[in-house]
């Protein structure tokens, strides 16, 4: 017996790092998930969701944000209802950033840091960093919608060595 796929509908990126060792200052990591209408898909995100947000209709949230890496698994969850987001909206791309002090910390500095993509239970990618370790954020993966209306997902790995702010704003330009 055979399914058919009808595309990914909710999706989790979770986060998890070890905590700073004692008497050191804490590591903050954040997923951000910059969101992009057909109309620019590269370009400028419509909004992105980070720390202390949600997306405007409540498809994008943050349900876990963790400062410092402390607990078990994964720190940080974010749930995407790509489902349920808007027609306009054809791209979601997913990065990582060190939020924290001291300036210069890369995910070299970070220890057992990893992204995981969930569908359901279906792992769809799982990343450490490795290929990244002297960079401060990442773009770790996009999710695309089709002309058909399904999303697909493409794991990607791109560093970038810099502040939030042009990180944020350089996340469409991944391709």
């Amino acid at each position: 017996m055979s399914s058919i796929r009808k595309g990914l509908t909710k999706v989790e990126v979770g986060l998890k790092w070890d905590p700073s060792p004692l008497g050191a200052p804490s590591h903050d990591l954040d997923i951000i998930a910059a969101t992009y209408t057909s109309d620019d898909p590269h370009g400028s995100p419509a909004y992105l969701v980070h720390f202390d947000s949600r997306s405007p209709d409540g498809t994008i949230t943050l349900s876990r944000d963790s400062k410092t890496g402390q607990g078990f698994g994964y720190d940080e969850v974010m749930v995407l209802e790509l489902g349920r987001l808007a027609e306009r909206y054809v791209r979601v791309v997913i990065g990582v950033a060190i939020q924290q002090p001291p300036e210069g910390r890369v995910f070299d500095d970070i220890l057992n840091a990893s992204v995981r993509f969930r569908d359901g239970y279906t792992v769809l990618a799982e990343n450490g960093f490795a290929d990244v370790t002297g960079c401060t954020a990442a773009v770790v993966g996009e999710f695309r919608r089709d002309e058909g209306g399904q999303w697909s997902f493409r794991e990607l790995v791109q560093g970038f060595d810099t502040d939030l702010t042009a990180f944020a704003a350089a996340m469409g330009s991944v391709r």
